[in-house]
């Protein structure tokens, strides 16, 4: 069965997500932050299992804001 606008050709993108220790040590960000990012509900996560928490690198991204200059 195929995909809507996707071909049999056209590899299917997958998700590459990190934990979030891993998008703290790359944004600067502590877990704790990202933490209450979550629990506001301006960072989606995803549960792996009953602890694990991942989370796609792109919406951790959309969380930094340029700060527009004078």
């Amino acid at each position: 069965m195929s995909t809507p606008g996707r071909t049999e050709s056209t590899p299917r993108r997958r998700l590459q997500f990190e934990s979030l220790t891993q998008a703290a040590r790359r944004t600067g960000l502590s877990t704790r932050t990202l933490r209450r990012r979550i629990a506001e509900g301006r960072l989606p996560a995803y549960r792996v299992g009953q602890r694990v928490l991942r989370v796609n690198p792109e919406d951790v991204d959309r969380l930094m804001v340029r700060v527009p200059t004078v």
